[in-house]
């Protein structure tokens, strides 16, 4: 990731940057790019929330019913002209604009919403999706995301041991208790269903005792598969994901450093007029520590 997207990610509700590709159309960027407009959308995300929400109670009036359709019919049509008008703004390079992912995603909303005039199910579920537009506004959430892309790999290996462990502990369950209580433990797929539940200590106490009932060794079966599979695996997951949080944190705080000390150069050769070998050094070795961190 090069130092131009981190410093458009860390401008999130701040000013515009005077540094735009040359392709760009400034004045239509700066406007749609900026800080009054993007207050705008989320403010009008946040009222379409609403309006989503009052729509799914049944005592409002026929005449506030028609005002919250219209107005969500309303919405639709000003992201529309939003997607239309920030493709504009790439200028002689509109392709460029489907190179950040939150702008894909808003463009294939707005374009499946038309697909799907006749299905009102999907039609309500689309609509509803455009609330997560509100994510894009959020650092927090740009972290989180980042951090569940790094924990893909481990969590997949980590997945495929926990379904090992359901298999062992279901086949074991059905051996064990199936005879007596056939609704719980009758077949490897009810067994599954049953060990689902209990991963959350649901029910985990009369399990027990209806296991005990089948034969006194139960308790075993079931300390087991709590320490083994609820606390020990479970906890695991839950490590791998804030191991990967903090990464990304650390990551990008040290993005933010990164852009930081280019500004800075930037400031200084701005003060002297112009820009010298040192500075250019400096500049070089930012930029090269980065491409490096992001090879």
């Amino acid at each position: 990731m090069s130092i131009a997207s981190d410093r458009e990610q860390s401008r999130l509700f701040s000013p515009m940057s005077e540094d735009l590709e040359s392709y760009r159309i400034r004045p239509i960027a700066r406007v749609m790019y900026g800080n009054s407009f993007e207050l705008f959308i989320v403010g009008l995300i946040i009222l379409n929330a609403a309006a989503l929400a009052a729509l799914t109670f049944s005592g409002i009036t026929g005449d506030t019913r028609m005002f919250l359709e219209a107005f969500d019919s309303w919405v639709i049509w000003v992201f529309v002209a939003e997607v239309l008008v920030r493709i504009a703004s790439y200028g002689r390079k509109p392709w460029m604009f489907f190179t950040s992912g939150w702008n894909v995603f808003d463009f294939l909303i707005i374009a499946l919403i038309p697909l799907f005039a006749g299905a009102t199910i999907v039609l309500r579920l689309l609509r509803l999706l455009r609330i997560v537009r509100l994510f894009r506004f959020m650092p927090e959430f740009q972290i989180l995301s980042n951090s569940l892309a790094r924990s893909i790999k481990p969590l997949l290996s980590l997945i495929v041991l926990i379904g090992f462990l359901l298999f062992i502990f279901g086949m074991a369950g059905v051996y064990l208790f199936g005879a007596d209580n056939p609704e719980s433990w009758g077949d490897l797929g009810v067994a599954l269903i049953t060990l689902t539940v209990l991963l959350t200590l649901e029910n985990f106490p009369d399990a027990l005792a209806e296991g005990l009932g089948s034969t006194p060794f139960a308790w075993i079966y079931f300390v087991a598969f709590m320490f083994l599979v609820v606390f020990t695996v479970l906890n695991v997951l839950i490590g791998i994901v804030l191991n990967a949080m903090d990464e990304a944190r650390s990551e990008a705080s040290g993005r933010k450093d990164k852009v930081q000390s280019a500004l800075e150069v930037l400031e200084d050769a701005q003060g002297s007029g112009s820009l010298n070998e040192e500075s250019f050094q400096r500049l070089g070795n930012i930029v090269g520590n980065d491409k490096k961190g992001n090879v």
